[in-house]
């Protein structure tokens, strides 16, 4: 197959663009991936209710968990129990604030919103920048019961300010910050607050029980949701900056944008799994392929939603139980046939700090993902799952490259070793490379998003073949 076009690598990372910008928060993510797969025909189960005769071979099939964890699958038309599945995770979740459950602060004259900070982010890079809040809302409905509302307040609507240096000459030499203290959003004048007739604002109420939350953004998120404050009963709500995911740099190569750890993975998953299909309708693939989107990475991923629960086993074992023919080892079995692809975002070589990285494992932007090893199983990387990779990506050319931390650095984790662990999986990790990773402001390569994609079409179309090639016991 010929490389990609400049035009086919331009327009995907043109909707890798637009993927971020509607996905503000892990709610959206999961969200616009669903209206997505509906649109290529994949059929959306409930966890809640019985899956019997429900899958069939050549099924296209997703669900979702917590509205914030997704699992799609296609079954091959030739898939028996016991057979692999080719997967692909990722997740939706990024470093960002969350509100408190009671969010209501006040100091100097500012109404100000107390947040909780999410995951290991540069925490720095969110001062001066136009915030905003997204994600879900929990809302009365007419019968009594409570509906999950998405919602996303597209105007700056809070800021973090930085102090002046010239009232601490320090600053110069770093910015030293408290997290509970200095990193408190604020969103507006106690006076222009008043003056919006938020009487419930002023002092004087003091004897009374306040709200947990400013009623001057309580009314913001009733009026987004075109409902009444009282309808409100509680709500998850990140920070979220406003400024959208951009195309930029002279030559138009890179994307400037926030959250691409790891919407980057989350898309080209996506992307991948529902091109798999295009002209190919896997009459004669024996696996199932899958893309499991997980929330929660950035805290450890322990929750109900995160990797490090049974999550991708509860599925799979779902799946296999819905066919009549299904022995008891089934499941043992296909994992014992299966694959997975542990996608995270990785450390691009930074020109200015380049002596940060091993000298012979600089991953650069434009030339393909990379595949992360670490012999402290940070990553589950071995011999031969890096082996299958490189074969399909050589076929393809996909350009492929590796990173290793060097030994006096600290080394980051993902999914993979979780998953590989718990269920005795075959894994590989690997990402695009990246600059500024954790910063509200993130920086990739635009052709490295279209690579990616392509490697995960041909990962799901080819690897029960490549597989039955493959001797290691």
């Amino acid at each position: 197959m010929s490389p990609l076009t400049k035009s086919q690598l331009h327009r995907q990372a043109e909707q890798l663009v637009d993927f971020v910008n509607k996905s503000p928060s892990p709610f959206h993510v999961v969200d616009v991936c669903r209206k997505w797969l509906r649109s290529a025909q994949f059929t959306e189960l409930k966890e809640k209710q019985s899956w019997e005769g429900a899958i069939q071979p050549n099924g296209r099939y997703f669900f979702t968990r917590n509205g914030s964890s997704l699992v799609a699958f296609s079954v091959g038309g030739k898939f028996r129990p016991g057979n692999g599945v080719s997967a692909v995770g990722a997740h939706t979740d990024s470093p960002c604030f969350k509100l408190k459950p009671v969010s209501r602060k006040s100091g100097s004259g500012f109404l100000q919103v107390g947040v909780q900070v999410y995951g290991g982010g540069l925490w720095h890079t969110w001062f001066d920048r136009d915030l905003s809040v997204a994600g879900r809302v929990m809302v009365k409905d007419a019968n009594g019961g409570y509906t999950s509302r998405l919602v996303a307040i597209e105007e700056p609507i809070m800021r973090i300010p930085s102090l002046a240096i010239h009232l601490d000459r320090t600053l110069s030499d770093g910015i030293k910050f408290n997290k509970e203290t200095h990193l408190t959003p604020i969103l507006a004048t106690v006076s222009k607050a008043l003056n919006g007739n938020k009487s419930d604002e002023s002092p004087k109420d003091s004897g009374a029980k306040k709200p947990a939350h400013h009623p001057i953004l309580l009314e913001r998120i009733a009026k987004e949701l075109k409902i009444s404050v009282s309808d409100i009963f509680d709500f998850e709500l990140c920070l979220y900056d406003t400024h959208k995911a951009v195309i930029g740099g002279i030559c138009n190569e890179f994307i400037y944008s926030a959250r691409l750890d790891n919407l980057n993975s989350s898309y080209c998953a996506i992307e991948g799994l529902i091109n798999s299909h295009a002209g190919d309708p896997a009459n004669n693939d024996p696996h199932i392929r899958m893309v499991a989107l997980f929330d929660n990475e950035e805290v450890g991923s322990t929750s109900a939603y995160g990797a490090n629960s049974a999550l991708i086993e509860s599925a799979l074992r779902r799946v296999h139980e819905s066919f009549e023919n299904c022995g008891k080892s089934c499941f043992e079995a296909s994992i014992a046939n299966s694959y997975l692809i542990s996608s995270d975002v990785t450390h691009a070589v930074h020109p200015n700090y380049s002596e940060k990285h091993e000298e012979n494992h600089r991953p650069e932007l434009h030339k393909g993902p990379a595949i992360k090893i670490n012999a402290n199983q940070r990553y589950a990387t071995t011999a031969v799952t890096s082996t299958i990779l490189k074969d399909i990506a050589s076929r393809h050319d996909i350009p492929i490259q590796e990173f290793v931390v060097r030994n006096d650095s600290p080394c980051g984790s993902t999914i993979g070793p979780m998953l590989s662990a718990q269920l005795g999986l075959r894994t590989v990790d690997i990402g695009n490379p990246l600059l500024s990773m954790h910063s509200i402001r993130e920086v990739c390569g635009t052709d490295d998003v279209g690579m990616m994609v392509r490697l995960f079409e041909h990962f799901f179309k080819e690897f029960s073949v490549l597989d039955a090639k493959i001797s290691v016991d």
